[in-house]
């Protein structure tokens, strides 16, 4: 029947973590002990402090419709936590909460975006970047750093991919699927780059802010010259294990939140009442009462990086944010390891999950080729017994 389905949905690609998830699932209820390090999730229980604010909103009687951009008190919250750890200065006109933050960078590609207008992807990206890039009729736009580039675009090359058509740049700090994180540095040479085209806007998801292990966070908002043509995407989800409490938020220029906010009212309208009032005291809260979780994800990356330096064909850097490795596995392109032919990253994923039990996300869907995902938001147990399973499947 899918000639009667609009060309928009048979063109777009199914997410590849969460088919990597289905097939996990359902692997498992055939009884299978599979080892997911798929899914871009923290393996802890939202914080008792977050918790308990929910069951006040309940008890508060808080069961209305939302304003479509967001408690006023919420908004407070994001101004407040974009002030002290990004130092950038918001007022509410410039505030739109949305029903997580990739729900987010979709109003925002929808309201910039006509119909050829392009949008620069640096790669390895997020796997529903280009969907949503497409999705807004845009053309998305590749612009690929390898490992040996610790997975980082140069502002050369940033320049040599903009053309007259270039209406927006699209990427993640500290990175998903790769973990690099942008220095001060390298965001100022981007920026003195995009001097010369005034015109093209900066989407910049900072979701993994808060996951850094010691370079240090610098928002693009916050780069001279660029407050007034970038929008800083961020969320509760990684830092404060919210995934499925679903509220992101926007920060930028008050066109856009208007825009956005106008987007948002005919889609879903209003985020969820009690998880907006539960994000009010994570967010009013100091990171320190979330560093448990960063410390034992800084643990799982030593962790993990060295058992995978004790395997041959894998070829890694040390990721400085975010809870994912990218190893480039293009070493065991072409060979055949126990029956099964390994063409692409793809055909070593789906190897991995039928010989080793453990389940990756292949990097093509991310825009990297030769690269597979593992995330390390698992106990170091999962994660010792993964890298076991793996090094007898390929041994």
């Amino acid at each position: 029947m899918n000639e009667q389905l609009s060309d928009r949905i048979n063109n777009l690609p199914t997410s590849a973590t969460l088919a990597m998830a289905a097939k996990t699932r359902e692997l498992r209820e055939q009884g299978k002990d599979i080892i997911g390090l798929s899914l871009g999730e923290p393996d802890f229980n939202t914080p008792d402090f977050v918790k308990d604010a929910a069951i006040q909103a309940i008890n508060d009687n808080y069961n209305s419709y939302t304003p479509v951009d967001g408690y006023v008190e919420l908004k407070d919250a994001v101004i407040h936590k974009f002030k002290r750890d990004n130092n950038l200065t918001y007022d509410r006109s410039q505030i739109v909460v949305s029903t997580g933050a990739k729900q987010s960078i979709a109003n925002v590609a929808m309201v910039l975006l006509n119909k050829g207008d392009e949008c620069i992807l640096p790669a390895p990206y997020w796997v529903s970047y280009s969907a949503i890039v497409e999705l807004a009729e845009g053309v998305p736009v590749e612009v690929a750093a390898g490992v040996e580039q610790n997975f980082k675009i140069t502002a050369e090359q940033l320049r040599a991919a903009i053309t007259p058509k270039t209406k927006m740049i699209l990427y993640s700090s500290p990175n998903n699927p790769s973990g690099s994180v942008f220095s001060q540095k390298e965001l100022e040479a981007f920026a003195e780059v995009l001097k010369d085209y005034p015109d093209i806007i900066v989407v910049s998801d900072e979701i993994y802010e808060h996951i850094n292990y010691g370079s240090g966070h610098v928002s693009m908002a916050a780069i001279e010259g660029m407050y007034d043509r970038t929008v800083t995407i961020n969320g509760v989800s990684k830092a404060f294990a919210m995934t499925g409490w679903r509220v992101g938020y926007m920060g930028g220029p008050s066109w856009i939140a208007r825009a956005c906010n106008k987007m948002q009212g005919q889609i879903t309208s209003g985020t969820n009442c009690i998880a907006q009032r539960a994000c009010i005291t994570a967010l009013e809260a100091p990171v320190s009462k979330i560093q448990y979780m960063i410390d034992a994800f800084a643990e799982r990356r030593t962790l993990i990086l060295k058992l995978l330096s004790e395997m041959e064909g894998f070829v890694t850097d040390e990721p400085e944010g975010a809870f994912y490795v990218f190893p480039d596995v293009s070493a065991f392109f072409g060979r055949e390891i126990k029956g099964h032919k390994i063409y692409n990253a793809e055909a070593f994923s789906l190897f991995l999950l039928e010989e080793a039990l453990v389940a990756t996300v292949s990097g093509e869907s991310f825009g990297a080729p030769n690269c597979i995902r593992m995330s390390y938001a698992a106990s170091t147990e999962q994660i010792t017994e993964a890298m076991k399973r793996i090094k007898d499947a390929i041994s």
